[in-house]
């Protein structure tokens, strides 16, 4: 599994692309995000850019490294707004939403 610390990703904010019991949020992966991404999901009700450090969040720019769960990798892909994903971070549970074509289409050579 795949740790990121800069900045620190996850939902637990532990550098890992987990979530725990009673959360509601499908097949967390590691993805690099795009400024095309990030405007996306800021039009879309979820700021990614503005830091909020009372919640240890730091804002995100371009080219960072951060865990996003699927359906909301599918709905940026579906709006052509690309994220790239890092596959080995990727749980093999997010092909209950998208298929492996997609997966592979947007994988970073690592």
């Amino acid at each position: 599994m795949c740790v990121v610390q800069d900045p620190m990703t996850g939902f637990y904010r532990d550098g890992f692309c987990r979530t725990g019991p009673g959360r509601h949020w499908p097949s967390y992966g590691l993805r690099e995000v795009t400024q095309e991404f990030l405007d996306f999901s800021m039009l879309d009700g979820n700021d990614l850019i503005t830091p909020h450090p009372e919640w240890g969040f730091p804002g995100l720019k371009p080219g960072d490294k951060w865990c996003v769960c699927v359906t909301r990798w599918k709905s940026a892909l579906d709006h052509t707004a690309q994220l790239l994903l890092i596959w080995k971070a990727t749980h093999a549970s997010a092909l209950e939403f998208v298929t492996l074509e997609e997966l592979k289409a947007y994988a970073l050579s690592e």
